[in-house]
């Protein structure tokens, strides 16, 4: 069937006019004024509402128009109207997109703009209509903030419902921004020590000397500045969960530490004698390869296999089929209604470059990129440019699919690196990745640090 087309427009020949140019690829139908347009609207249910702005009872001025606009806009928030406008109207025309129009066509209308126009709008509205009937359906599955249609997240979740009721350490292996961190406070929350405190750490992030203090705590006048007595993490999770982030570059000093603690659930603050305990369940994450870790001798292999009694991987983006525009319509309704720019929108092309794009970063790439469109974007439609994906790399038919991720990954790189004069940790912020990963991932793409 010929997707429905709702064109209402008071002056026949126009109507004559629209029907021969597109009845051949669309059921249309036909409204003369604001009544007859919400009657049909309501009955037929188009996918895109052709709206002139000068109707009657006052087909000089755009009030019954822009009111049209409003009524449909209520019925349905995510119709698609496109308004044709007379050449001195175009200020109303602008009007009318600001207050929830897809778009605005002059009179006279040249048939292959409208119907290209119509192409991009139909194709717009068959992706959010199926994306509203998966959630209506529930194939979207919202999981403890995670969501994702594809079978490897339908696998993770199953897996963090069977992981969550026992109090085993779980190790969660995945790349930068798949969200390991959200997936440790999922079996946390769905576990028997819901109630306790969930207390995260990046052992990246602090120093190697103030590490071990971190996270088992001081005694007044263990060392200098040690002013006062101080709990570490360990303690303060007790009866809760203790989250290790990026383990793997966690000091051989503090592993032995952390494998003894794991083995009696007991440990002393730094320069104490005195044997605590605590029950904190530990959950751990890495992007780095830890097996590779112990062949180096930079992991211990005892406290690897303490840690990976459970092991989940969560895929990355790039393997996840369609979960990056779905994630990308959440983020886009999220971040829109934080910044009040209501009835914005992805462009057809935008979410073609969002499916087609490697997605290094990852989620928090996605997250990163659709919040820094929405506050930038000058007008209601995110492009590709505005996401800034247009990267114009182009490839031979011999190029391999994994030498056209390394290219897209490498001008990438080099992009945000230019953007941040060298600063690695900005660079590495913007693309949704940590520092080490943006290291590893200069030394493969052979991009130099100066």
């Amino acid at each position: 069937m010929n997707p429905v087309l709702l064109l209402v427009d008071d002056d026949e020949a126009i109507r004559t006019q629209m029907k021969w140019a597109l009845t051949a690829d669309y059921e249309i139908v036909f409204a003369e004024d604001r009544a007859g347009a919400v009657e049909n609207f309501k009955k037929k249910k188009p996918a895109v509402t052709l709206l002139d702005l000068g109707l009657p009872p006052r087909p000089t001025d755009p009030d019954e128009g822009l009111a049209t606009l409003a009524d449909l806009k209520a019925l349905d928030e995510m119709t698609k109207v496109i308004v044709i406008s007379g050449q001195g109207e175009k200020k109303n025309a602008l009007e009318a997109v600001a207050a929830g129009a897809y778009d605005f066509l002059c009179k006279p209308v040249d048939p292959d703009e409208l119907k290209l126009l119509l192409k991009r709008c139909i194709y717009l509205a068959d992706l959010e209509r199926e994306y509203r009937k998966a959630k209506e359906n529930q194939r979207v599955t919202v999981f403890e903030d995670m969501m994702g249609t594809s079978p490897q997240m339908q696998g993770v979740f199953s897996f963090i419902r069977k992981v969550a009721t026992t109090t085993a350490p779980v190790l969660l292996l995945g790349e930068s921004g798949t969200g390991k961190e959200m997936a440790a406070l999922a079996i946390h929350r769905r576990g028997p020590r819901k109630d306790g405190p969930f207390v995260p750490i990046n052992c990246n992030a602090i120093p190697e000397n103030l590490l071990e203090s971190e996270l088992f705590g001081h005694e007044k006048g263990s060392f200098t500045g040690a002013t006062m007595q101080r709990v570490g993490l360990v303690e303060t999770a007790k009866g809760g969960t203790l989250f290790l982030d990026e383990i793997g570059e966690l000091p051989s000093s503090i592993q032995v530490k952390l494998l003894r603690y794991l083995q009696e659930q007991r440990f002393q603050r730094v320069g104490g004698r005195q044997e605590l305990t605590s029950d904190a369940r530990i959950i751990a994450a890495t992007n780095v390869d830890l097996k590779a870790g112990i062949n180096q001798g930079s992991f211990r292999e005892d406290l690897y296999f303490r840690l990976a009694v459970l092991v989940i991987s969560l895929p990355p983006l790039r393997e996840r089929g369609d979960d990056a525009v779905l994630l990308a319509q959440e983020f886009l309704q999220k971040y829109a209604a934080q910044n009040g720019k209501a009835n914005i929108a992805f462009v057809p092309e935008a979410l073609r470059a969002i499916n087609r794009h490697p997605w290094p970063g990852n989620v928090r790439e996605l997250q990163n990129r659709i919040k820094r469109a929405v506050i930038m974007a000058d007008s209601k439609r995110i492009t590709e440019k505005d996401l800034e994906l247009s990267t114009g790399i182009g490839f031979s038919s011999s190029t391999t699919l994994k030498e056209a991720r390394e290219n897209v990954e490498r001008e990438m790189v080099q992009r945000a690196l230019k953007r941040n004069l060298g600063r690695i940790s900005s660079a590495a912020a913007e693309l949704g990745i940590s520092r080490p990963t943006l290291y590893e991932l200069m030394e493969r793409l052979g991009i130099s640090r100066e």
